[in-house]
């Protein structure tokens, strides 16, 4: 006999497995969720919502700076570290309040599969719990990966943990990686007083997005003063006394007080049993559109899955997966969202923004993507300073959008807004790619003046609607 007998466990107490039992729970089925950690998972308190309080006072500062008339001064950094700290302190005591006040069971500790439908927590002291569960959602989310340079175990190198959670600002900081991580923290550290230099190995910065998005936030960076080595590896890192020296594939070597590795995550499935059930532990899991993995019990959500490594996906694939288990459990059929347009989210219609300064903020297929996947396209581009909008909102506004479109059916299927405060422009250009709305009825929707919105208006114009 198990000690819990459940009709939902999830492994993972982040925002995505906090969501999948909610989501279940609150529609009559029995949850729990299994955690090794702090209850509410990396976004809470190392990614998402730490770091943007790091960058936040530095964006406003530098758009403050940009307005004649006015003057943000200097950073107070201990200030902005206080702030950090009210957003993102190392307590789940409120979270894990939340999970009981909702009626979820938590069971702090390791949770491994020991057969179908079968879950065993490991506690700190060594006790188990056994637990029974008619579905078992992995939620375990996604580590650091380690890029292999010789000598990087021994350095005490920072990753997004250190990073976020810094009780003081080093003097120097070297950044090995240049996608978002590196980007966004070589944004807020440099602002807040350290010289940053990053080291990327491909030849531009942020290579998911369009490139011209990549060279505007290098030209900012270098302008803030971040020393950018483009095209070239780490080959080897020491310490030296109190400073880290990293020697380049080029022969050089950059010394800095600290060492931040920003080279990617990996799913982390190393541990879950998955071997008592025929799956391959380590790989990010398989899941098809309804989050399934295995049968009509097993289901992967967020980062342990094969899909984006982004909190809001993550929360996305948790009320699909939620509200399957709920219908798989009423022997009801799956179809409508869990099917076409589910498909279109995770494939086609990703949102994502880089807190950079200039933001990006995209959605879908860049150019070239499109182009990969056999898409007929075409893309047009407008900068966003040539609307009233965008010259009210700064001077010398630098910033531009792009709209990829599929001739063949006269829909956009990505967009890219790159600029000062063009993050929640990209949720209107998502609804327009998961929505396929026609060219010809978007014409229709008439931006309001003046604000940036406008440039979808002269994108339009530019398309030849």
């Amino acid at each position: 006999m198990a000690d819990l007998d459940v009709d939902v466990v999830v492994i993972g107490a982040g925002p995505v497995g906090e969501n999948v039992a909610d989501r279940a729970h609150q529609q009559g089925l029995s949850a729990a969720v299994v955690e090794a950690g702090l209850v509410g998972g990396e976004c809470s308190y190392y990614a998402c919502i730490p770091s943007k309080a790091l960058l936040r006072p530095v964006d406003l500062k530098a758009a403050v700076d940009r307005m004649p008339g006015v003057d943000a001064g200097p950073i107070d950094v201990a200030a902005v570290l206080a702030r950090r700290d009210q957003f993102a302190n190392p307590d789940d005591s409120g979270q894990a309040d939340w999970l009981s006040g909702a009626g979820i069971t938590l069971l702090r500790g390791h949770g491994r599969l020991t057969g179908e439908r079968a879950v065993e927590v490991t506690h700190d002291d060594g006790t188990t719990t056994s637990v029974s569960a008619r579905n078992v959602v992995v939620a375990t989310g996604s580590v650091p990966a380690s890029p292999p340079v010789d000598g990087i175990a021994d350095v005490g190198a920072w990753t997004n943990r250190e990073a976020t959670q810094v009780k003081e600002i080093p003097s120097s900081l070297v950044i090995l990686g240049g996608g978002v991580v590196g980007v966004e923290m070589a944004t807020a550290y440099q602002r807040l007083g350290a010289r940053v230099t990053l080291v990327q190995h491909g030849e531009r910065l942020v290579p998911g997005t369009e490139p011209e998005a990549g060279r505007r936030v290098q030209a900012s960076l270098e302008a803030d003063g971040v020393d950018i080595r483009l095209g070239t590896s780490m080959t080897a890192v020491r310490r030296d006394g109190d400073e880290v020296v990293a020697t380049l594939g080029d022969g050089s070597e950059v010394r800095a007080a600290e060492l931040l590795v920003a080279a990617g995550r990996r799913s982390t499935t190393d541990d879950l049993g998955l071997e008592t059930v025929g799956l391959e532990p380590g790989k990010p899991l398989a899941a098809d559109d309804s989050t399934t993995v295995l049968g009509d019990w097993l289901y992967a959500v967020g980062d342990a899955s094969t899909g984006a490594k982004l909190t809001h996906m993550g929360k996305y694939q948790a009320r699909i997966c939620g509200d399957v288990v709920v219908a798989r459990s009423r022997g009801e059929e799956l179809g409508g969202r869990y099917s076409k347009h589910a498909a279109t989210a995770e494939q086609t219609a990703v949102p994502q923004v880089i807190f950079t300064d200039p933001q990006i903020a995209a959605v879908g297929h860049t150019e070239a993507s499109a182009r990969d996947a056999g898409l007929s396209v075409r893309a047009v581009s407008y900068e966003i300073g040539s609307v009233a909008g965008g010259s009210l909102q700064a001077d010398d506004y630098d910033g531009f959008a792009t709209i990829v479109v599929d001739t063949e059916r006269e829909v956009i299927v990505g967009a890219t807004f790159v600029g000062q405060d063009v993050a929640d422009m990209v949720h209107a250009a998502t609804i327009a790619v998961v929505g396929e709305v026609p060219l010809s009825r978007l014409w229709h929707a008439v931006p309001s003046f003046p604000t940036m919105s406008e440039v979808w208006l002269r994108l339009l114009e530019a398309y030849g609607m």
